[in-house]
């Protein structure tokens, strides 16, 4: 039996002091040490999620009702009260599972990471928790502590494991974010649940459970400073440890996380990573059929190591603590597509070329040369594959998938690959050219007009909005011009690369319609301008705004960023910027 403090007890004997707390600003890090620590990551590219809890024993089914998002939330969307919903332990007993099957099934498919839900928002623990008994060995038939289990099964077979872990969120506790809606609970401070769960869990996870790689935060939530210190101290318990952004506003973490979405381009100088269900639903969800099809599967895997990022895949258990055949499937056939292509995945960095019609293009970089991976989506039926703008002496081609030599021939457009009839891979198949010398790419795209000014639509545009969301989305508007629409998301951020052949100095023209004055920033060649738009009568009202201006003095590639400025924002829609020679 665990001691569990009074709620009470706790909260006389909180003075803020909490357990480990520092100045996360205090844990400094060189970019090398980063670079080190982070290396084993960047090389894994493909990992496992796992959302599962006490939910699953109903599927997302309550009262003989289908409730709204995924499984695992079921107990805010029914709005279920803790006495009621804490019976759903009573009835978990997943006797199917298997440690050692669920990271094979992983470690078959290629993944190289696992990542699990310790602690969901509904307050229950996958772990024999130190704080109380509402956990999977003191409060279920079953009895047995799986985070235990999965871990050493994932230390026996080579995976990086790491844990999820809701640090806001907590539907049990009572000074947990997010229950609003059972009166029965007495509420406390986010402060006492912080120093008297949230932190005794987290370090109990990251000193019991072996070795510890990634500590995966979920929903953050406005916590005091003290809290927030405490909180990301613990990871100094296991120093090589990586942590995604979702801790805390002012805690960026390692990576950045895209949530279900891969944006149109990975972030400049940021890790990241997206996660995905490989079904509709994160958690099992009885009336779940729509799983990805493994060409989607395989496709994304492809696109995110393209841009430079990793691909979290979720998988969601059964009550009886089974991963469903058609994921099971799924996983089988992206393990046989990569037994054969792992090398175009692991340890490859972001593609050399903005965009290729036939697919995606992944590399890897030495001292003498570059070895280019493409993935080729839509086989060529003319049996010629262009390569738009490569220039380097070729060494040689080949298919990955037998290592089938191919014929190359060059000119000043790029590079031709004269491939078979049939392609090895109906999904994808990828093609490897090593190349000499410094990697050059003569990039196409948009480029200066004659008369000096440069047009940048909205359906050109780069958009980095928040994990995915619809907040500053393109809006096609079929015989009107397209736009960027919907821009409420002050962290979201919209760009275009062009090329110019007369450099000078240039005014920067929005075409852009609001309804309140706003506020902005643009950025190019890293120097930042302020400026303000004024309400133009409605978001179908568009009048050219003047942003401000910038110089160049030489020709070639740049890059303008549009950004909100957070304190005066107000949404807008924009469809697209010309630059204009002064």
């Amino acid at each position: 039996m665990k001691h569990l403090a009074s709620i009470a007890t706790a909260a006389a004997l909180l003075a803020p002091t909490f357990a480990r707390a520092g100045d996360p600003a205090t844990i400094i890090e060189t970019p090398e040490q980063q670079k080190e620590r982070m290396a084993w990551w960047h090389e894994a590219k493909f990992g496992m999620f796992i959302h599962w809890g006490i939910y699953s024993v109903v599927g997302g089914q309550y009262k003989g009702k289908e409730l709204p998002n995924s499984a695992e939330w079921m107990m805010c969307r029914g709005k279920i009260p803790i006495a009621e919903y804490s019976k759903y332990a009573e009835q978990f007993n997943p006797t199917k599972f298997d440690a050692d099957n669920f990271v094979k099934m992983a470690k078959d498919a290629g993944m190289k990471y696992m990542v699990i839900t310790a602690k969901h928002h509904d307050g229950f623990a996958m772990f024999d928790s130190c704080w109380g008994e509402y956990d999977v060995v003191d409060a279920t038939p079953f009895g047995r502590d799986i985070m235990k289990e999965l871990s050493r099964a994932c230390y026996e077979q080579g995976l990086r494991f790491g844990f999820y872990y809701s640090q806001a969120q907590d539907w049990h506790h009572p000074g947990g974010f997010g229950n609003n809606w059972d009166k029965s609970l007495k509420k406390v401070s986010s402060d006492v649940y912080a120093n008297e769960k949230v932190i005794p869990e987290v370090e109990q996870l990251l000193t019991e459970y072996g070795p510890i790689s990634i500590l995966w935060w979920d929903t953050p939530r406005n916590m005091s400073p003290e809290a927030f210190a405490g909180i990301y101290s613990l990871k100094s318990l296991q120093p090589g440890i990586i942590t995604n952004d979702r801790l805390g506003k002012d805690i960026p973490g390692d990576h950045k996380t895209f949530e279900r979405h891969i944006p149109d381009r990975g972030p400049v100088d940021k890790a990241w990573e997206v996660c995905m269900p490989i079904s509709g639903s994160w958690g099992y969800k009885k009336i779940d059929t729509d799983f990805k099809s493994t060409t989607t599967l395989i496709r994304n895997l492809a696109d995110i190591a393209s841009k430079g990022g990793n691909y979290l895949l979720n998988v969601s258990p059964t009550g009886e603590g089974v991963i469903l055949p058609q994921a099971q499937e799924r996983l089988k056939q992206i393990g046989e597509w990569m037994r054969v292509n792992s090398d175009s995945i692991y340890g490859t960095t972001g593609s050399p070329f903005k965009k290729l019609d036939f697919g995606r293009c992944t590399k890897k970089q030495y001292a003498k040369g570059t070895t280019l991976y493409f993935h080729v989506f839509d086989w060529p039926a003319d049996g010629k594959l262009v390569i738009p703008g490569l220039k380097n002496e070729i060494k040689q081609a080949y298919l990955l998938d037998g290592w089938k030599p191919l014929e190359t021939t060059q000119d000043e457009t790029g590079t031709t690959i004269t491939v078979p009839k049939d392609a090895p891979d109906a999904i994808n198949s990828v093609i490897t050219v090593q190349v000499a010398g410094k990697l050059e790419v003569e990039q196409s795209g948009i480029v200066q007009n004659q008369d000096g000014s440069v047009d940048l639509p909205a359906a050109d545009a780069y958009i980095h909005n928040n994990e995915g969301s619809q907040d500053a989305a393109l809006q096609d508007r079929g015989d009107e011009p397209d736009n960027i629409g919907k821009w409420t998301d002050k962290e979201a951020t919209v760009e275009w690369d062009f090329k110019l052949t007369q450099p000078g100095t240039f005014d920067v023209i929005a075409n852009i319609a609001l309804e309140d004055d706003s506020a902005l920033t643009f950025t190019v060649n890293g120097e930042t301008v302020k400026t303000k738009v004024k309400a133009t009568g409605g978001y179908g009202s568009y009048t050219e705004q003047t942003l401000g201006s910038f110089s160049t003095t030489a020709e070639g590639n740049y890059n303008i960023r549009l950004k909100p400025d957070a304190k005066n924002w107000k949404p807008v829609n924009v469809r697209g910027l010309k630059l204009i020679t002064k």
